[in-house]
């Protein structure tokens, strides 16, 4: 993992640096902050660590302008001379902590190793929408709350899109909402355990493994004895599936003590609409554009469609309707084809500018549309996708985070 240190005070950069000689990170030192923005803007960092009081501009200035282009940043200042409205206005731009100098160097690697794992295993986004309208999401929300209060590893049950991840997000933020939550996907587990010391960095976090029908069985020993190591009993499991007899028998013995099914969203519909506005809220903004108003006869036919792929592809409607939306009023939905052939692919125009940025943008927006196709003909299964696009399930992944399309929404 990559650190950004920034100290115009020479001796103590050493001293940082020489602390941090044998750790993981991957340390980039400056003394400048101009210095520093420039390495922000050339490559991706997962933490820096900043000085308050710098040459030319602020670290605080340093920090507002480095999370506009890294807004997954996580920030560390410090310094000798911290007036509390600096530290007040660091938090609300999203610092992670303050260090008044001097400082123990013990704490301050104390410090990097939580920053370690919760940029390994993030926390869940405390502004992620929570939609329980519906009878049946209103007593899993009484559920969650009760399983809350225990250490019982929990399965969640129902088709691919239901929101079966979302639900686990959900319970490990009744829980502890700052502490680290781990996605493994089945195809990421071998048959060796998992490494003590990547579970040991999670302390009293969360482990989701989603799909678990395709875990192969030569990978659930290991897994198990992960789940019995004293990390691992330090941990919370919890993990999902289409159907309960899709689990290998000794994952249903662990995994089956508390249950909960998600019902499809053609059998909850009065979950659809708010679901549908909380996705389009979130896609305008990424979009950078105004949040659209949605017309009586869209809203009618959000509420006869089957959506076979549930909020998943209430996910892609959302996604289509945003791009091609002329206008501050949603009239009519996108039509949603899984096929190869049938309607043509609608992609927004580019904005003006050189041929070869118009055709750059253009094949940025195709491929995002054949990802998404490819996942709802696949009902979001990872590994078939990328075993009919001919890619590696690793090469998918990256390619739906370049594209910006949530991958626990799959699940």
């Amino acid at each position: 993992m990559r650190l950004l240190l920034v100290e115009d005070k020479d001796s103590f950069r050493r001293l940082l640096i020489q602390a941090l000689a044998d750790s993981a990170w991957s340390v980039t030192a400056v003394g400048d902050p101009v210095e520093a923005f420039a390495a922000l803007q050339r490559s991706p960092f997962e933490v820096m660590v900043t000085d308050l009081r710098l040459p030319g501009f602020s670290g605080l200035e340093l920090l507002k302008r480095a999370k506009r282009i890294q807004p997954g940043l996580r920030v560390v200042l410090m310094s000798a001379f911290g007036e509390p409205h600096d530290i007040v206005e660091a938090m609300r731009w999203g610092a992670e902590d303050f260090l008044p100098k001097p400082f123990d160097l013990d704490r301050f690697l104390d410090l990097l190793e939580r920053l370690r794992a919760l940029v390994g295993a993030p926390p869940p986004d405390p502004r992620e929408p929570w939609i329980s309208h519906s009878p049946s999401m209103r007593a899993l929300d009484d559920g969650l709350a009760r399983a809350a209060e225990s250490h019982v590893p929990v399965l969640f049950l129902g088709e691919r899109g239901v929101g079966r991840a979302r639900a686990a997000r959900r319970l490990h933020s009744l829980r502890h909402p700052g502490a680290p939550f781990l996605s493994l996907a089945p195809e990421s587990l071998g048959p060796d355990d998992l490494e003590s010391g990547r579970l040991s960095l999670l302390k009293s976090g969360s482990v989701f493994l989603p799909d678990l029908e395709g875990l192969p069985e030569s990978s659930v020993p290991g897994l198990l004895r992960a789940m019995d190591s004293p990390e691992g009993q330090a941990l919370h499991w919890s993990g999902s599936a289409q159907n309960w007899a899709d689990l290998p028998e000794r994952l249903r013995e662990r995994l089956g003590v508390l249950s909960f099914t998600l019902l499809p969203l053609r059998e909850r519909s009065e979950d659809t609409l708010p679901l549908f506005r909380a996705f389009l809220v979130e896609a305008a903004r990424t979009e950078g554009r105004p949040v659209p108003l949605i017309e009586r006869n869209a809203e009618r036919e959000l509420l006869k469609r089957p959506w076979a792929g549930n909020a998943r592809e209430l996910l892609w409607c959302v996604s289509l309707a945003v791009r091609s939306l002329d206008g501050a009023i949603l009239g009519n939905l996108p039509h949603l084809s899984l096929g190869c052939g049938g309607s043509p692919m609608g992609l927004p125009w580019p904005a003006p500018g050189s041929l070869e940025a118009m055709l750059a943008n253009v094949e940025k927006n195709a491929v995002e549309h054949l990802l998404r196709r490819a996942l709802a003909a696949h009902e979001g299964g990872l590994l078939q996708t990328a075993a009919a696009l001919g890619i590696t399930p690793r090469t998918l992944s990256q390619r739906l985070r370049e594209h910006h399309i949530p991958i626990e929404e799959l699940r």
